[in-house]
């Protein structure tokens, strides 16, 4: 129901947008958010918005650098990754929170898209 793409290879410095479509009918009913996984890590959070695209929640090691935004009438939410460092490099997973509480706990989304990768070379 998510399709994440937009990853690649880039350098320190460098920018790369996100993006993630849902092809379900309810997705303006649902906040959304970016999560990544480094190998041999946790799935940690970078970054959420509500459902009306007002309300935006950052991770500390991405505030600043990275833009959350979402199109409800087209069903996409995007990530702009910029000032990218090596330490960013890891599969970025968009995901869909239908339930209240935290934007930044991962156990309160429900449905995952399949992931990006972004590598980000020094």
């Amino acid at each position: 129901q998510l399709q994440a793409s937009g990853g690649g290879l880039v350098q320190a410095g460098g920018s790369l947008r996100l993006s993630c479509a849902d092809s379900g009918r309810t997705f303006s009913s649902y906040s959304m958010g970016w999560f990544r996984q480094a190998p041999g890590q946790e799935r940690e959070f970078v970054a959420g918005i509500n459902r009306g695209g007002i309300n935006t929640y950052y991770a500390d090691s991405v505030k600043g650098r990275f833009t959350v935004s979402r199109d409800n009438a087209n069903k996409m939410v995007y990530l702009q990754m910029s000032s990218l460092k090596p330490e960013d490099t890891a599969v970025y997973y968009c995901a869909a929170k239908g339930v209240p509480g935290s934007a930044y706990d991962r156990d309160k989304y429900a449905v995952w898209g399949q992931g990006t990768q972004v590598t980000v070379s020094s």
